[in-house]
């Protein structure tokens, strides 16, 4: 079994670290690690360290640094801009689009989504997505953690303009002729797919999506829920681009 994976905000410089607060609460309380056993820490950016605990303390590990390591940023860049959805549908499409090799998602307030994000409820939802989406890049040790847009979320305006400046942009549409599987992609850049609510996509946002620059795409003849939609298109997008 591979090693486990905590994110801290700076990786040590020094060969010696104590992990605590929350990070060393779950190694040292839920994972029950001991002395002996090995882990890795990563920075959310790339950097990667991978040490031995010497001792366990009440919520601290006592960790030996034994090597350092960097891993580049994949490329392209895949950024999913997610309808929101109602009830744990769209926690349950961030944890398996982040497992998976999401870059960025993007809430997006789309027409037909049930719920609204406003006010303090949807800070809230949003930071319910930003710690799916940390234990989710722990769980598939992850060296660079997806970011998650949107102060709370993201209008279709913003949404157009953010498909305007990508390398390539794809809507997953059930209408759509073209398949992801067989559509041009860049070798660099931005790639934006974008994902209905539980009702779809309605007429005026496709339009506003196509105008700038987006292509409508289907992955096959099924019609996937929007908790699985962004999950099976990037794994056509790994496979594709050689992630995999």
């Amino acid at each position: 079994m591979s090693a486990p994976l905590f994110l801290v905000e700076s990786l040590p410089t020094a060969d010696r670290l104590t992990l605590d607060g929350s990070e060393g609460r779950h190694a040292a309380t839920v994972q029950r690690l001991r002395p002996g056993e090995r882990l890795l820490l990563a920075d959310g950016r790339g950097g990667t360290a991978a040490a031995v605990i010497i001792t366990v303390g009440k919520g601290t590990l006592d960790l030996e640094i034994t090597s350092r390591g960097y891993i580049d940023a994949p490329v392209p860049r895949l950024v999913v801009v997610q309808g929101i959805a109602k009830g744990d549908r769209g926690e349950l499409a961030v944890q398996a689009m982040t497992e998976v090799g999401v870059d960025e998602i993007v809430p997006w307030a789309a027409d037909r989504s049930v719920v609204l994000w406003r006010g303090d409820r949807g800070v809230r939802a949003r930071e319910k997505w930003v710690a799916t989406v940390r234990e989710a890049t722990k769980q598939a040790r992850r060296a660079w953690l997806p970011v998650v847009a949107g102060a709370p979320d993201e209008s279709t305006a913003r949404v157009a303009r953010r498909i305007a400046g990508a390398a390539a942009a794809f809507v997953l549409h059930e209408e759509a002729e073209e398949r992801l599987t067989t559509a041009e992609l860049p070798a660099t850049g931005e790639i934006v797919l974008v994902v209905g609510p539980e009702g779809g996509i309605a007429d005026r946002e496709l339009d506003a999506f196509t105008e700038a620059g987006a292509r409508p795409v289907r992955l096959g003849p099924s019609v996937l829920r929007t908790s699985t939609a962004g999950v099976a298109a990037l794994s056509v997008l790994s496979t594709r681009l050689g992630r995999w």
